[in-house]
């Protein structure tokens, strides 16, 4: 009787987990995430290397080299402003302002030690973005503040990644300090179809072309359904808020610009921008400019609830902003999750990286305040994630 009763319950347990798996995989769980990571740079002084011989468009026509190559390669000088028409057919080496900063012998003392350990860190926060809920890794990662495709390489090829498969979309900006954006993507559950950088064109007080981050548009499928990513890093609030505006207004303009666009040839596309706007959700650029805001705009951005609570994602002087948002079309709100649709957004703040004590307590803890080096920094930000559900057919 007592090995009968033994094997009922045996029985019991192992319906009732086949019951709740069987709940569980009635639906397909896909984690997108946002994160500047702070000035990811490596330690080789570095320069800018053009080649107007490649199609603009090309992920190679403007790569990061070591400054030891220079010598060796055939180059113009080239004092004209960058853009596809004035360099075509001509190789140029471009300077960099940081190219001094992050190497062994620069303020930083940025070894290969360092480097490695903020490799580290930064994988094991990409790895745990949603993985709470989805027992994945994040499918769609976008990135701000690379120095190149080669960091993003060894990001990637982590210890804490590499079982991921990541793939990798990256261009090389004009950018003055040598920073980018990228997007990294599990190869296996996404495809990429289109991929474009998108220069924002702005202007100093002098009438000087500033040159800042592209934007970075991915189109492709995401478990079979089409979808458009663009990772954005806009114009910095350098000079003051106001002043600095235009920058980010213009930012704002090519990039509705472009959504519009597919929307116009595709109105049942779906859309998602991430990236680290430098302006709140309540700030002009976003709402007027771009025409994100609540869920009744056409655009709707993810991170609003959040940023009216009083949450932010990088604190200044006492103050928090939230910079980092998710904005989505609002197709990707439906809940009937026959398709992908948002089930949950989230500002990624754990514990460990949130600085613990001091003046900065609670503030995102950096790698670097000012020189000074703390091994358990990350970075400057907290990151961002939504988690998107559809039925298991």
């Amino acid at each position: 009787m007592q090995r009968y009763n033994f094997i009922i319950k045996i029985l019991i347990i192992f319906l009732s987990l086949k019951k709740f798996h069987a709940q569980e995989n009635q639906f397909r769980a896909a984690t997108i995430g946002f994160y500047n990571v702070e000035n990811l740079f490596d330690t080789i002084p570095s320069a800018g290397f053009v080649n107007g011989n490649l199609d603009y468009q090309d992920e190679f026509y403007h790569t990061s080299i070591s400054q030891e190559k220079i010598p060796v390669l055939d180059t113009v000088n080239c004092k004209c402003r960058y853009s596809e028409e004035n360099l075509k057919g001509k190789q140029i080496i471009r300077p960099l302002i940081l190219a001094e900063d992050f190497i062994p012998t620069g303020p930083k003392t940025w070894t290969s030690q360092r480097y490695q350990q903020k490799i580290e860190n930064l994988s094991q926060v990409i790895a745990n973005l949603g993985r709470d809920k989805t027992k994945d890794f994040p499918v769609l990662v976008g990135l701000a503040e690379v120095e190149n495709r080669e960091v993003v390489q060894d990001l990637i090829h982590s210890k804490a990644l590499e079982k991921a498969d990541y793939g990798l979309v990256h261009f090389n900006s004009w950018d003055a300090r040598g920073i980018d954006v990228a997007l990294i993507y599990q190869k296996k559950r996404f495809v990429v179809h289109e991929k474009k950088k998108i220069e924002v064109e702005v202007y100093d007080e002098k009438g000087a072309r500033d040159y800042t981050r592209d934007i970075l548009k991915v189109g492709g499928e995401l478990d079979g359904e089409q979808i458009y990513v663009f990772v954005n890093h806009w114009p910095s609030r350098r000079g003051g808020e106001a002043v600095s505006f235009p920058k980010r207004e213009k930012a704002a303009q090519v990039l509705k610009a472009e959504m519009s666009a597919i929307k116009a040839k595709n109105p049942s596309v779906k859309i998602l921008v991430m990236g680290d706007f430098n302006d709140n959700p309540t700030d002009e650029s976003i709402t007027k400019v771009l025409g994100a805001g609540g869920e009744s705009e056409k655009w709707v951005n993810l991170l609003l609830r959040d940023f009216r609570k009083g949450n932010g994602t990088l604190a200044y002087r006492d103050s928090w902003n939230l910079f980092d948002q998710i904005i989505v079309s609002r197709n990707l709100l439906r809940q009937d999750f026959e398709s992908y649709q948002v089930y949950q957004t989230r500002i990624f703040k754990p514990y460990y990286l949130e600085t613990a004590t001091g003046a900065y307590k609670g503030y995102p803890q950096r790698m670097f305040a000012g020189d000074q080096y703390n091994p358990q920094g990350v970075s400057d930000h907290f990151p961002v994630y939504t988690i998107l559900l559809k039925k298991v057919k």
